[in-house]
């Protein structure tokens, strides 16, 4: 059944390749996303010399917003439309997306040649499939060796458990005046929140729908605990969100000592967030044992595209062909979602930025350990309501469980 749906696809894509029909499609992305698409024209007008492409770039905010007016008013909407992770629940709603898993698209038959926790990732709960995988973020954990070498801190003890994190952060502090160890407390929250899940659990639901978040559930009571912990320690900038001004400002400064991201954080710190502290970074597993995925891309078709099999050409091409994802991964350091493009030699070259370290081997290796989760239609409201309650905890003298028991109600009160 797959051969035939894979001899299908190519005799489809043969025929469009090959069509004397001159058609122009649309690509509606956001930075760094817009310089990976670019990039890959090339490439892709080779095997498709019928096809104009048009790239529609805007803020990684204004894309999203812009999005959603598309898809809720039905017109607007690009013939491809780049989607965040943190979008994919969202988008996945209603019909607006067109569903690849079925014919003439068929995507299913590709998901073995991907990591194994992207496909669960555009999944919806009726099996609708709304989104290709195209990058994905290995958690990874950035330090500044120069620090901990004054502070006499191994990366060992600082990644051991979240116990030694904090006490080794007092360390890096003392001996780094004016250093702070992370740029937010709320960012080992996430983490923790992240790890952990059986295969297939929802973050915030589980499989029957019911409300996972409580003051009783051991995964959000530590989650809640340590963030509190670090910034009653005064460990954390306050800066919150990343790539807000305070986070940019404290990276550009150079008074971070560590940094929990995404590999992708590797091209914006040697384009343009720390391009002077070249050298000074190195990167290690998460804390505790921890494995988590941040965020990830994916390539959707509006419902309202007129050019759908254009459109998944240039989908296919931008997340099936090995040398295009390995292409991306060399131009913005989008680590590929692609499994045979992680064989690449250039995972075994060390990056210059982190002097010399071969971190991409270490990123691989972690991409293994992240384990799918369900995506539920309500996450974005739950994923609010706990981002504001750890907010709101870490700003006040609130106490762990008032913090949750107040984000359940509030949860319950929204998703009935």
């Amino acid at each position: 059944m797959k051969k035939l749906i894979a001899v299908t696809a190519l005799l489809a894509l043969t025929t469009l390749a090959s069509a004397q029909t001159k058609t122009t499609i649309t690509v509606g992305v956001f930075p760094d996303l817009d310089s990976v698409v670019k990039a890959a024209l090339p490439g892709f007008y080779k095997l498709y010399p019928n096809v104009t492409v048009k790239i529609n770039s805007k803020a990684y905010p204004d894309h999203h917003t812009a999005l959603a007016t598309a898809l809720s008013t039905g017109k607007g909407a690009n013939d491809v439309e780049a989607v965040d992770f943190g979008y994919v629940a969202k988008f996945a709603e209603g019909s607006g997306l067109v569903d690849i898993s079925k014919a003439p698209y068929n995507a299913g038959a590709l998901r073995s040649q991907f990591v194994a926790y992207t496909f669960p990732q555009a999944m919806t709960q009726d099996g609708r499939m709304v989104g290709m995988p195209t990058d994905i973020g290995p958690g990874s954990m950035f330090y500044r060796t120069d620090m901990l070498k004054k502070a006499g801190v191994t990366p060992a003890e600082l990644n051991r458990s979240w116990e030694s994190y904090i006490t080794a952060g007092r360390k890096i502090k003392a001996a780094n005046p004016g250093a702070f160890l992370l740029p937010d407390a709320s960012q080992a929250a996430q983490i923790i929140l992240r790890s952990g899940l059986k295969s297939g659990e929802g973050l915030f639901f589980d499989k029957s729908n019911k409300l996972l978040v409580s003051p009783t559930n051991p995964r959000f009571v530590r989650a809640f605990t340590v963030a509190k912990q670090i910034r009653d320690a005064g460990l954390d900038a306050k800066a919150g969100a990343a790539f807000s001004p305070e986070w940019t400002t404290a990276f550009q400064k150079g008074n971070l000592a560590t940094e929990f991201s995404g590999a992708w954080l590797v091209g914006h710190m040697q384009n343009w967030l720390a391009k002077d502290y070249s050298g000074k970074w190195a990167a290690a597993n998460l804390p505790g044992g921890s494995f988590a995925s941040y965020g990830g891309s994916f390539y959707a078709i509006p419902a309202q595209s007129q050019n759908k099999a254009e459109a998944w050409a240039l989908i296919q091409y931008l997340t099936t062909n090995r040398d295009q994802q390995i292409l991306a991964f060399r131009t913005t350091g989008a680590f590929p979602a692609l499994k045979a493009a992680q064989n690449a030699p250039l995972f075994n070259e060390g990056v210059p930025y982190l002097a010399g370290q071969k971190a991409r081997l270490q990123w691989r290796d972690a991409a293994t350990k992240i384990k799918p989760i369900d995506v539920n239609r309500q996450d974005p409201v739950a994923e609010q309501i706990v981002n504001d309650a750890i907010s709101n905890m870490l700003t006040s003298n609130q106490s762990v469980q008032d913090a949750l028991t107040q984000a359940q109600r509030l949860i319950e009160r929204r998703v009935r």
